[in-house]
């Protein structure tokens, strides 16, 4: 058996990202979140880059738009800065998701973007940061704290971004009129697809 104090903590990372979850209502803004529906729907193609969880979150971001037939892709800062931007054409969508808006590995990215007329969604805590004072929408992201006794590690930051990516997929399905009949399709594995093939 573990000691209490590691189960205090464990539960007590329930009611932390709970609570961020709640509080992150507030920092809801319709009219940016409704422009970013509005440029995901109709984006010829969509990227996603952030560094560290935020880039693991963008890979998520990446995979869920494929599941609605939107044509994404994650593109890591490291390969982006070597080719990897190629990509993006003009009148594309990057999501860029940063904490801080200030990660230094994605600066150089969001000028190629800017350059090749590719529109900027931001995901961040910080609005008064150069990635938000450089993007067309952003969303704001809200933390209360991190889970961890050092308030450190990337763990309820994580969750506020993956709630804002699930909002996101949640509305471009009923603003596209996506069909379960369509993931069924590209979907045959798992129970998931067994569920959804089931004749």
């Amino acid at each position: 058996m573990i000691s209490d104090t590691a189960l205090a903590a464990a539960r007590a990372a329930y009611d932390i990202e709970r609570d961020c979850i709640e509080e992150m209502k507030a920092y809801f803004d319709a009219e940016a979140f409704s422009k970013a529906v509005a440029m995901l729907r109709d984006a010829p193609r969509i990227g996603a880059t952030g560094c560290g969880h935020s880039g693991i979150v963008c890979q998520h971001i990446a995979h869920l738009l494929c599941c609605i037939e939107r044509p994404a892709r994650f593109i890591s800062p490291a390969e982006a800065v070597h080719g990897a931007t190629g990509f993006l054409q003009p009148g594309d969508v990057m999501i860029f998701a940063s904490r801080g808006g200030k990660t230094q590995e994605l600066m150089p990215i969001l000028d190629i973007c800017k350059k090749k007329g590719v529109s900027v969604i931001a995901i961040t805590e910080n609005t008064a940061s150069p990635l938000a004072g450089a993007a067309d929408v952003v969303l704001k992201q809200h933390v209360n704290r991190e889970t961890d006794r050092y308030n450190a590690q990337g763990t309820t930051s994580t969750t506020a971004v993956c709630v804002i990516a699930h909002a996101l997929q949640a509305a471009l399905i009923e603003e596209t009129g996506y069909r379960s009949e369509q993931f069924a399709l590209i979907h045959p594995g798992g129970a998931v697809g067994e569920r959804l093939n089931k004749k």
